[in-house]
């Protein structure tokens, strides 16, 4: 598996290859039919497949200030792409120089002189190029002048097209268990757990307070159950996951302020995991973020939340 960024880390003797195109933020059921069908001609065709997806957002280059929440970094993207079969990803910088690229600049510039394609996967609602002024059909017609093939995959649907947009949009309404069967996996949020004001710990439920990237798709506030991950650390406890009661809101009982995600570890209460980079995954929705009149009436809750996220979770 190899991973570039920008076309200049294409190794110079790299030989013919299938190449797919896309943001692929979520790598959702849509993405991996996609993914799934460039994998299958590669092998077909004796020729590895390749991945190529663009950082940042092009919304956010194109009209600055709207980027969407990103469902997944860059490097989860990567490791999702590979974990569908693909032999290389390609993330390409997305400038205001390359929006303005023509589809057949892009195409000679990206597809032929670099990754020597002779297949390319795209979805059937593909547009590239300046102004997004090619489609699928403009691509067919390059590929007759540079000597590659261009299929498009039909989008897949569970009534609506499934789409990162739509992914994003249960996510804001915390259905993270709609939002879990567009993307074949739970959502995940990833970050590096840092000190909060520890309320948790005195209240016996400790947390790890999770600060994610600018941008992240973070559910909507409520209370959660799902699992707690820990990705990177020098602590014993990288690769762990445990189940979790998880917390999005500001703390209206303590009159927060500020959004924080709390994960705790179901029983227990002797990690350290500060500092430790961990991922966050949402499994089910159990209540509403409320504001208690007593400690004793939130402790209660607490009590109930983490016995229904046991259930959910075991």
């Amino acid at each position: 598996m190899q991973s570039w960024h920008g076309l200049d880390e294409v190794p110079q003797d790299w030989g013919r290859s299938v190449v797919t195109i896309g943001v692929f933020d979520g790598v959702h059921l849509g993405h991996q039919r996609m993914v799934t069908r460039t994998v299958d001609m590669a092998r077909g065709l004796g020729l590895p497949a390749v991945a190529v997806t663009f950082d940042p957002h092009p919304d956010e280059v194109v009209r600055p200030g709207s980027h969407p929440p990103r469902l997944t970094s860059t490097a989860r993207r990567a490791e999702l792409l590979f974990a569908l079969g693909v032999d290389a990803v390609c993330v390409l910088p997305f400038t205001l120089e390359f929006s303005r690229m023509s589809p057949d600049e892009f195409v000679q510039t990206a597809l032929v002189d670099r990754l020597h394609a002779a297949g390319v996967v795209v979805g059937e609602n593909f547009r590239f190029g300046h102004k997004a002024s090619g489609d699928l059909e403009t691509l067919r017609t390059l590929g007759e002048k540079y000597d590659f093939t261009a299929e498009g995959v039909p989008l897949v649907s569970d009534g609506d097209a499934i789409s990162s947009t739509l992914i994003r949009e249960r996510l804001a309404d915390g259905d993270v268990a709609g939002a879990a069967a567009l993307l074949d996996r739970p959502h995940r949020v990833e970050g590096v757990v840092v000190r909060g004001h520890q309320r948790g710990r005195a209240l016996g439920f400790p947390t790890a307070n999770v600060e994610s990237p600018p941008h992240t798709a973070i559910p909507a506030e409520g209370v959660y159950a799902g699992w707690l991950q820990c990705v990177q650390s020098p602590s014993p406890y990288e690769g762990e996951r445990w189940p979790a009661a998880i917390s999005i809101g500001t703390n209206p009982t303590f009159d927060g302020v500020e959004r924080t995600v709390e994960a705790y570890a179901l029983d227990r209460d002797d990690l350290d995991l500060y500092g430790a980079h961990v991922a966050v995954d949402f499994g089910e929705r159990l209540r509403d973020t409320l504001r208690f009149d007593s400690i004793e009436a939130l402790i209660e809750q607490m009590h109930a939340d983490v016995a229904r996220a046991r259930e959910l979770t075991s």
